[in-house]
């Protein structure tokens, strides 16, 4: 299928505030603040995706998170260092957004859904497992690079996996989800099954090695519609979210 990439492009309404959680540039999170709702519900926490590299950046997530914030929901976008090679600068700095910014924020329960888009897929799955947010109520992961020594052997993105890491995936076992402990919060995966740019085989492997996590297969789907909120899939999107926040 024809991958429709115009959500990465597409206007949508300002964030209400930009927060920082950290003295680097890229230490800012976008937020927006949701309704009476949203005072009942998780935070919503989205790392965005790009296949890790520097020019992508939070901006395409913000039809989604304003989207997602007329569903009902508080919700923060944050940004990262994308440093090539340097991997592990990028998870830190998504493990201090996570246990930073939901504090920054009052308009939820306490508690926390991160959601993270391919590369920030497998962000958000490495967080599960190595560095879980306070009050995590789950993880909803759409399209991840769920297992890195796969992404690798595909060649995902021209070799974006041996670009992030700087070594073979092999050897960083420690940054790859579907090879780190099981995370203790729930997880679902949601991917869609004609996705070209990050195949379901992915995800399919990560749910085979934690049987505890939940795989929605959306047919008819690829990369970008379940970000897109103008997408047949994006229903599917706010059902697992809400199955998550109960």
């Amino acid at each position: 299928m024809s991958e429709d990439r115009s959500v990465l492009t597409r206007t949508a309404t300002a964030p209400d505030e930009t927060l920082r959680y950290g003295q680097e540039p890229e230490h800012v999170a976008d937020a927006w603040h949701g309704d009476a709702r949203a005072l009942d519900r998780p935070l919503v926490l989205i790392v965005h995706g790009g296949f890790w590299r520097p020019e992508y950046d939070r901006a395409h997530t913000h039809p989604m998170a304003a989207a997602i914030r007329d569903a009902g929901w508080t919700v923060c976008s944050t940004e990262y260092r994308r440093q090539p090679g340097v991997p592990d600068v990028t998870t830190r700095d998504v493990a201090d957004a996570i246990a930073t910014l939901p504090n920054a924020l009052t308009r939820h329960d306490g508690r926390v859904i991160v959601v993270g888009h391919s590369a920030g897929g497998h962000l958000a799955l490495w967080a599960a497992a190595a560095a879980p947010a306070a009050g995590l109520a789950g993880t909803l992961a759409l399209a991840p690079v769920a297992d890195l020594v796969l992404a690798e052997e595909l060649h995902l993105d021209d070799g974006a996996a041996g670009d992030f890491l700087g070594v073979p995936a092999a050897e960083r076992a420690d940054l790859d989800p579907a090879r780190l402990s099981t995370p203790s919060g729930e997880v679902v995966l949601l991917h869609g099954v004609l996705d070209e740019v990050v195949p379901i085989a992915l995800a399919r492997s990560y749910a085979v090695a934690h049987p505890g996590s939940r795989l929605v297969a959306v047919p008819d789907t690829g990369h970008f519609a379940v970000i897109d909120p103008l997408s047949a899939a994006w229903p599917t999107v706010l059902e697992q979210l809400s199955r998550l926040g109960d």
